[in-house]
């Protein structure tokens, strides 16, 4: 029974793999910040399932107006609804979430359209 569900998760394994591999490689920085993203900021920046709201807004290049500084200050200081993460994340793991951010595209709207007013300065 153990090897029937080996068998059966090793296909998966590889084609999410797979998956992952097919956008753009991402720089070790960006890798850096896409795991701290991981594991500090998907909790609340995306959905958990297809009918599930969502806490904070999706996240992508195009939030806080794309503008880098802003991206940063947003995590640096939080917001009212966000904690501020500059006691959490040393400055360079706070740049690394800034440059993955920066290669993740806005994420359609419900009908397939760009959401207007879903990034936090928008």
């Amino acid at each position: 029974m153990r090897h029937a569900w080996i068998a059966l998760l090793v296909p998966f394994g590889l084609a999410l793999d797979a998956a992952a591999q097919t956008g753009p490689a991402l720089t070790d920085q960006q890798q850096l910040g896409r795991r701290l993203y991981t594991q500090s900021c998907l909790v609340c920046h995306t959905r958990p399932q297809i009918t599930a709201g969502l806490y904070g807004p999706p996240l992508s290049r195009e939030s806080a107006g794309g503008q880098t500084e802003t991206m940063r200050a947003f995590i640096s200081e939080g917001t009212p609804r966000m904690p501020a993460f500059k006691h959490h994340f040393a400055p360079a793991e706070i740049d690394a979430i800034v440059q993955y951010l920066k290669t993740v595209p806005k994420p359609a709207a419900p009908g397939g359209k760009a959401g207007v007013g879903e990034s936090p300065v928008d």
